[in-house]
């Protein structure tokens, strides 16, 4: 029932003259979308319609329409590409026209309805293929509210029953497909994923676990916090968990297996550290720059308060490996850890694109500009040496690398959009948000609790900016409503959308983790909970303190740090149950109650939630050391 709802269509491994066409046309794609961002101003319907088009057309050749389709392409699929290509010119060819028309007033002319039917359409068997029938079941229960809605009873009906106003709102407005996810997908995300291709087609991906290896590999559980960085530092590029598991996870998690962790372990570690890229700046996954469009918020507001709740989740999850690595002796490997001048030799030309990044956040350009001094950067860094030197044709690859690897985003997001239009056209979002509050009785600690649990139920089987936006359009309002900062619920439902990753029964990042591991997903997914369970506390810690995301005074927020910190070690020490020493169980709670002290906005519960937890762990790693000769932190 579950592989069912995540189960997607094969991506197909065409004959070799036929995937070099399929990449030298996806390349061409890739650069057109690079001069429609960086060097010309277009229509957003128009732009959003020819990207959805081409990405189709290239979609319904590259990806199968079952796990088991084979690698020749069908004659349906052709037609499918064809008929994609198609709705494409004719748009392109007609784009005065559509510019010009007035939705809801001027009628569909016969080709404009055969053309924008078929699109809808196209765009469901696209989602279905790339992101399986969790998403799509969804979309199209909201398709049915939205065509067939006005016969339920007040409050959940609505006047809406003609289908040309459906087809009108979704396909010839940007309020519905051509929306702001794909708008987004269309303009910051392929440019950053384009920037991640080829940093790691370079080389980037071997240096950053080299980065990780360094700093942690000759310390106890050194290949699990190997693991945790290294999953953080690719995660951020790749914003998917599932991907980062695989392209991780298939070199940790064997490794791990081989120095005597156990697999569920290990593939645990592995899911929790993957999961949290998706939150790591600066680039956080597509999820983020949609926050950042959908409410407003600068993308460099959303980078800096997404940045310390960051490094408190991995803070969180390091702690718990290495208390987990004391408390069972698992000693490190000189297994090929590399040395400094190993790792930087060549590595240091990867810096540059991100230093790169960096400034130009900080100096303000937008998101769009900011992914092209990235992707330029990365280009240029790596013809610096030998070693890392792209060929022309492995910069023609990594462009159709990109668009390949966008495929699933843009069908998840396409999705998304019939939804908000769909929303926005019938008003349900604000019924659901009456249906939270009335249930919650409007207390802002359980309403926080439903908006938590709701976003992880839309989020099962989901990829995350879908899951996002679901929970924005439907639980958002719910938050908006009790007076919630708008930056800080929202991050609140990013969060929870992309810890649904984790979350059984579906658990989408641990099925990924299952298969190299050779471990039920079930125990994987239950123990990556535990090992990720400060990222579910955290959003609760950051609506009520805004000094956790960095959004109050310079005292509130440096005490907010030091509260979070100590409080991130109080809860893994409390989770774990001991620290070289078994804790008592009054301890464990003492601490998680401290815990929860010294993050609340108040200074004196504060300092004395900061003050206990100090007490309790000064008391304990005297102990530790008192009974054993070694550093327990190497």
């Amino acid at each position: 029932m579950i592989g069912s709802l995540v189960a997607t269509g094969r991506r197909r491994k065409l004959a070799a003259g036929l995937q070099r066409a399929l990449i030298v046309v996806a390349a061409l794609f890739a650069a057109w979308v690079i001069y429609a961002n960086l060097f010309t101003i277009s229509d957003p319907l128009i732009l959003g319609i020819l990207f959805v088009c081409g990405i189709y057309t290239i979609m319904f050749v590259a990806i199968g329409a079952t796990p088991n389709a084979t690698d020749e392409i069908p004659f349906y699929d052709w037609a499918l590409s064809l008929l994609s290509l198609a709705c494409g010119i004719y748009f392109f060819v007609n784009a005065g026209a559509i510019a010009d028309r007035i939705s809801l007033l001027n009628p569909f002319t016969p080709a404009q309805l055969f053309f924008g039917s078929s699109l809808l359409l196209l765009t469901l068997e696209a989602t279905r293929r790339t992101t399986g029938m969790g998403l799509t079941g969804v979309v199209v229960l909201f398709l049915l509210y939205n065509q067939f809605g006005y016969l339920l009873p007040p409050p959940f009906g609505h006047g809406v029953d003609d289908y040309t106003y459906l087809l009108d709102i979704l396909v010839f407005t940007t309020d519905g497909v051509f929306g702001v996810p794909i708008q987004v997908v269309a303009s910051y995300v392929f440019l950053f994923v384009m920037f991640g291709t080829f940093l790691s087609k370079a080389g980037g991906g071997e240096f950053f676990f080299n980065v990780a290896a360094l700093l942690t590999g000759r310390t106890r559980g050194g290949p699990a916090k190997i693991a945790v960085l290294s999953s953080g530092l690719y995660g951020t590029m790749s914003g998917s968990p599932t991907s980062d598991v695989v392209a991780t996870g298939s070199i940790t998690i064997p490794v791990m297996k081989r120095l005597g962790y156990k697999a569920r372990f290990a593939a645990a570690v592995e899911v929790a550290a993957s999961t949290g890229g998706s939150a790591m700046p600066p680039i956080m996954g597509s999820a983020a720059f949609i926050l950042a469009e959908y409410t407003g918020v600068a993308y460099q507001q959303v980078v800096l308060a997404a940045l310390f709740p960051a490094l408190l989740y991995y803070l969180g999850v390091f702690a718990q490996v290495h208390f987990r690595a004391v408390n069972n002796d698992l000693r490190p490997s000189d297994d090929d850890i590399p040395t400094a001048a190993e790792t930087f030799k060549t590595g240091w030309v990867f810096l540059i694109p991100i230093v790169g990044i960096v400034v130009a956040l900080v100096v303000g350009y937008s998101p769009t500009f900011v992914a092209g001094i990235g992707v330029l950067g990365a280009v240029v860094a790596s013809m610096l040496l030998k070693a890392t030197r792209l060929s022309p044709w492995q910069i023609v690859e990594g462009l159709g690398e990109t668009t390949l690897r966008i495929l699933p985003v843009a069908g998840a997001c396409a999705a998304a959009g019939l939804v908000i239009g769909g929303l926005s056209m019938t008003g349900l979002g604000m019924k659901a948000a009456n249906v939270i509050l009335t249930i919650s009785n409007a207390q802002p600690a359980v309403t926080l609790l439903i908006a938590a649990v709701v976003t992880i139920i839309l989020g099962l089987g989901m990829p995350t900016p879908s899951a996002y936006i679901l929970a924005a359009v439907l639980v958002g309002p719910a938050l908006a409503e009790l007076g919630f900062p708008i930056l800080q619920s929202h991050m609140f439902l990013l969060y929870f959308a992309i810890l649904s990753a984790l979350t059984p029964p579906i658990a989408v990042a641990a099925l990924a983790a299952a298969a190299i591991a050779d471990e039920d997903p079930f125990k994987i997914a239950f123990s990556a909970v535990r090992l990720a369970a400060i990222g579910f506390l955290l959003p609760f810690a950051f609506v009520v303190n805004p000094g956790l995301i960095l959004q109050a005074d310079p005292f509130t927020n440096g005490l907010a740090i030091l509260g979070g910190i100590l409080a991130t070690g109080a809860i893994a020490m409390s989770i774990e149950g001991a620290v070289g020493i078994s804790l008592r169980s009054a301890e464990r709670l003492i601490l998680t109650l401290a815990a929860v002290a010294a993050v609340m906005p108040f200074t004196l519960v504060a300092l004395g939630g900061i003050a206990v937890i100090c007490a309790i762990m000064a008391r304990y790693f005297i102990k530790v050391k008192g009974t054993q000769a070694p550093d327990i932190a190497g």
